[in-house]
């Protein structure tokens, strides 16, 4: 068994989650520390084991809110389809329901995409944006991703009990989770537009083996101004943007890397900007 995963087992009395009544669900969340909000996605099909010790790290000096997504976890699944739309009006509730105006939001791979749109969506209650391996349209994935995607359904959960995430979280209905995530991934979308007005503080992390084609993170990272031209000596032309590599990830190891905090840490703890730019671009 993964020790990630054996490491984060518990049992219920032990869970430090609660649950937020938002848009029909009942939205699991964990709580650790205390400071400026963050709230972290996972990917697919896991949930918050997802980020290992960096739950720890990120929350040494700031309130860590690790959301269950939609059918997912400990957030048991309803009668409607799984979207990055939805799960992001999902975010914008559970904040309003914690009472949170604004919150830094970080997502990975699914998760990544579900904090774009919660950006895209609701840029009032967010305060910085961390994207993790995640594409800003699906032809963004490699072919042989995409072909996975489209193979996906009830069939790929005949094995999920000999997985330690079925020890983990033996509620989840997994053929439904798969079908649902089969019916999203083959759904053709292009944010590009939308992710070019976005004007909030914001960091994309990929790794250098990722999922993701190397040419479209150029592209993601393009449409926010990066590789346009030279910063400059003072640096004073750079983007407001920021794009990382990280070396010697892949795409399905990026968020328990201990590399991911020391990236994504300095960009949170930075001021924000006095420009009055952050939000979506007025169109």
């Amino acid at each position: 068994m993964n020790k990630t995963l054996t490491d984060s087992i518990q049992t219920k009395a032990d869970l430090p989650g609660k649950f937020a009544p938002v848009n029909g669900l009942q939205l699991y969340y964990e709580l650790y520390g205390s400071g400026q909000a963050l709230v972290m996605l996972h990917g697919g099909v896991g949930a918050s084991e997802m980020f290992g010790p960096n739950l720890a790290a990120f929350s040494a000096n700031r309130q860590v809110i690790a959301v269950h997504l939609q059918g997912h976890g400990r957030t048991a699944d309803i009668d409607r389809p799984l979207s990055y739309e939805l799960m992001a009006d999902d975010i914008s509730a559970m904040l309003k329901y914690l009472k949170i105006g604004q919150a830094d939001i970080l997502g990975y791979s699914l998760g990544g995409g579900v904090a774009l749109q919660t950006a895209i969506r609701h840029p009032e209650e967010v305060r910085k944006l961390v994207v993790i391996s995640a594409p800003a349209r699906r032809a963004g994935w490699y072919p042989e991703v995409l072909e996975g995607f489209d193979q996906m359904g009830p069939e790929a959960a005949r094995y999920m009990d000999q997985s330690p995430l079925f020890q983990l979280y033996p509620d989840v209905k997994w053929a439904k989770l798969f079908t649902k995530l089969g019916e999203m991934m083959r759904e053709d979308y292009d944010w590009t537009k939308e992710v070019a007005a976005i004007r909030l503080p914001m960091l994309m992390t990929f790794a250098d083996a990722d999922a993701v084609r190397m040419e479209h993170i150029l592209e993601f990272f393009g449409l926010l101004g990066g590789g346009q031209r030279d910063a400059g000596m003072d640096g004073s032309l750079r983007p407001a943007a920021r794009l990382a590599i990280l070396p010697g990830q892949t795409h399905y190891d990026m968020g328990v890397s201990p590399r991911l905090a020391a990236v994504i840490l300095p960009f949170l703890d930075a001021s924000m900007p006095m420009d009055g730019s952050a939000g979506i671009a007025k169109r």
